[in-house]
């Protein structure tokens, strides 16, 4: 026998795809998103239940799709020392590729990517942050300067002192100036010892207990899952379907865009650039 539809299996099924959509949303709305020509005033915090997780440290690839244009991103499975068939294929191109196939994987770049919990002290574009606990995503540039405050040169003036939310703790000032297309994070540093306003000792537990775990907004897919993404989104052996990316940044924005139009017969042309695209590639733009 047959069971019906019925109007409880319908709205289990909206309460479920919206609970979903808010899941992602929020994970999106977790992260500090910064903007070239603003300087970002955070205070750094370590990761209180486990401080050896203090940064999540991860490889991915963004590209966008010669099936459709529009931006797919990828979580390297090298992140976990696990097997990534993108870095194979770029190998085999390297070594064996014709020289239209080595231009072809030219857009296969893998990007190095850090996440750290900062307290945010100071946002110039969205003040409403002011005072919340956040994801920074960083690329080279400013785990440069992270790491010469903890281990490096400038160890001896800054070191604990860039986790210490109390006056004798050094802000961390995130400068973000355009070079080119893309913004560059060099002129970044912390600055001298300095109390945050509005922030009590009786407050320091409660900001720490904030902290947001930070492998849970990484997950990485199988090496099969992976493959499929690259032949589709890459070599073109499939029909086009909407892949859902690890990346809950990614994920959230992505949810906003319509539906890709059916495959044609010849090949597409890159789809125009949306607000949402830009934004996203602001977002990893500069990790390098």
């Amino acid at each position: 026998m047959t069971t019906a539809f019925t109007s409880n299996m319908f709205e289990s099924i909206k309460s479920a795809l919206t609970k979903q959509n808010e899941a992602q949303s929020s994970k999106f709305k977790d992260y500090l998103r910064t903007a070239a020509g603003n300087t970002y005033t955070v205070r750094l915090l370590p990761f209180k239940k486990n401080p050896d997780k203090t940064f999540f440290h991860y490889y991915s690839y963004t590209w966008n799709s010669l099936a459709n244009g529009q931006l797919t991103t990828v979580v390297s499975p090298a992140t976990w020392n696990q097997r990534d068939p993108i870095a194979e294929e770029s190998y085999r191109v390297r070594r064996n590729g014709t020289e239209e196939e080595k231009a072809k994987a030219s857009a296969l770049i893998r990007r190095e990517n850090w996440l750290a919990n900062v307290y945010v002290v100071n946002d110039p574009v969205n003040p409403e942050n002011n005072g919340t606990v956040k994801i920074l995503r960083y690329g080279k540039q400013l785990h440069k300067i992270i790491v010469d405050a903890i281990t490096g040169e400038e160890s001896a003036d800054f070191g604990p002192r860039i986790f210490d939310l109390s006056p004798k703790g050094c802000n961390f000032r995130i400068k973000v100036e355009k070079q080119g297309d893309y913004p560059t994070y060099v002129s970044s540093k912390f600055a001298l010892p300095k109390e945050i306003e509005g922030l009590d000792e009786d407050d320091y537990d409660k900001v720490l207990d904030s902290a947001f775990d930070l492998e849970s907004y990484v997950t990485c897919k199988s090496y099969d899952e992976i493959k499929e993404i690259l032949d589709t989104h890459y070599h073109c052996k499939k029909d086009v379907e909407e892949t859902e990316t690890t990346d809950p940044v990614l994920a959230a924005v992505k949810s906003a865009v319509p539906a890709p139009a059916p495959r044609q017969e010849k090949a597409p042309e890159p789809a125009p650039k949306s607000a949402v695209d830009e934004s996203i590639e602001d977002l990893l733009a500069g990790l390098d």
